[in-house]
């Protein structure tokens, strides 16, 4: 749910009797073709990287000090060690982060009592359910089912759908309303 960060975490299970050399660390942002390369000594068994703008090269000022969100959409991973042509993993995950946050954000703007809603209320909540399903849908075709295109396609109408409902909140942009 962090805007600025990207979690990448080394869940490898290796052979205790070799380890691995030469690590490498490919990510592809969503948009872009030559992917940043990590392959220094935080790229070690089982790492665990944190990984901001200015470390995938979208942000080139203020790095330390003031953090850009990162886009959502697909981030192509790719993870060697040597022969690196040879052994790799590679991934995509589809980054719905900052649609998460602007469900949170209407769900903030609902004013929910501990009792039953009014109607329109509950209708906003089905929205927002169906919504989050639609996301979930994405995730699964872009990372379990290797349908990149229909995952960006679901991932886009549902913010279409959660920018409606943000009409008239702070939450996000009301262009399709």
């Amino acid at each position: 749910m962090n805007k600025c960060i990207l979690r990448v975490v080394d869940t490898s299970i290796y052979n205790p009797l070799s380890t691995p050399v030469c690590p490498r660390l490919l990510i592809t942002l969503p948009g872009f073709q030559v992917p940043v390369s990590f392959d220094d000594t935080k790229i070690t068994p089982g790492f665990m990287l944190n990984l901001t703008a200015c470390d995938l090269e979208l942000q080139t000022k203020g790095c330390g000090t003031t953090y850009d969100d990162l886009p959502d959409g697909i981030y192509i991973m790719k993870y060697s060690v040597s022969p690196n042509e040879y052994v790799y993993a590679e991934y995509n995950h589809l980054r719905i982060t900052k649609a998460l946050n602007m469900i949170q954000c209407i769900l903030c703007d609902l004013d929910l009592g501990a009792c039953d809603p009014p109607t329109e209320i509950k209708d906003k909540l089905t929205q927002l359910n169906w919504i989050r399903r639609y996301l979930d849908a994405a995730k699964a075709q872009v990372e379990y089912c290797h349908h990149p295109d229909k995952g960006m396609e679901l991932y886009r109408y549902a913010v279409k759908l959660l920018n409606k409902l943000a009409c008239n909140t702070n939450c996000g942009t009301c262009s399709t309303c």
